[in-house]
């Protein structure tokens, strides 16, 4: 099975075109999470896994065109095969459960990648905005900053949006009169109401949204022009965001390409840095 060709990217696939309900959107998530397992569980199992009802599973799958859950497994057996098994999640402690899982959700980033169209139209649409407003909430506020922080190296005037509250509407009013023209969001769960306020605000005001989130049936894809999935890792107390970091950085990456002057303001960055002693070296 080549990388484009994934048990996730067909799920993915699958899923796409449909217009699913929240709860949905949440089974069919949970469905790409576990893509190698799921052909094989029961309705019962599946509802479990989504932390939904049984008879949601059913409607589920009825919404995808199949006649019940049956068919719709039957057609995962085809479509999804069996791999060949990875080492036994028993013989691992829950430490080493939580890496290992990061470690699938950064697989399943590279299966994304392999078609780079959607992170390079995202680079475009990005560097293009004078200024670049960058949003993060709650969970996903060091992600936003993280970004802001690098982006501003080659980007001429990005505005961090990393704090909620009554003032955030002014501050993409603010940037929109300065030219904006798009809008980055990070995207994690648990998933505030407010960034999909913010999101929509955002559209209304004109701006393209692009969005990193932690899958592409998250609450946030409504209000979002084009939206880069990024799973996080669930099996600790606080979820773990590896791969949307990783995705950051590589949508950074596009900005830079689509920057003439990216790479002079890096060596003018380093130059004053090596003046100032800035680092340790």
């Amino acid at each position: 099975m080549t990388v484009t060709d994934s048990p996730a990217t067909r799920l993915q696939a699958l899923f796409e075109g449909h217009r699913l309900t929240p709860t949905q959107r949440r089974i069919a998530h949970s469905m790409v999470r576990r893509a190698a397992d799921v052909p094989f569980l029961s309705s019962v199992e599946l509802a479990e896994l989504a932390g939904v009802s049984q008879p949601s599973v059913t409607r589920f799958a009825v919404a995808l065109g199949f006649d019940g859950y049956p068919a719709l497994r039957r057609h995962l057996r085809e479509v999804v095969p069996a791999e060949p098994a990875a080492a036994e999640a028993g013989s691992y402690n829950e430490y080493q459960q939580a890496v290992e899982a990061e470690i699938e959700n950064l697989r399943h980033l590279a299966e994304l990648l392999a078609d780079p169209r959607p992170v390079r139209k995202a680079g475009r649409i990005l560097a293009a905005s004078r200024p670049l407003p960058v949003l993060g909430l709650r969970a996903a506020a060091s992600q936003a900053y993280g970004f802001a922080y690098f982006a501003a190296k080659v980007h001429p005037d990005v505005r961090l949006l990393d704090e909620g509250g009554t003032m955030i509407h002014d501050r993409i009013d603010a940037a929109v009169r300065a030219g904006a023209t798009a809008l980055l969001c990070f995207a994690l769960p648990r998933h505030p109401r407010e960034v999909v306020d913010t999101l929509g605000y955002a559209q209304e005001a004109g701006l393209t949204v692009v969005t990193v989130a932690d899958s592409a049936f998250a609450p946030v894809a409504a209000h979002s022009d084009l939206l880069l999935p990024a799973a996080v890792g669930t099996g600790l107390a606080f979820d773990t965001a590896c791969a949307p970091m990783l995705l950051g950085r590589v949508l950074l990456e596009a900005i830079c390409d689509d920057l003439p002057q990216a790479q002079a303001r890096l060596e003018e960055f380093d130059a004053k840095a090596a003046a100032r002693g800035l680092f340790v070296e």
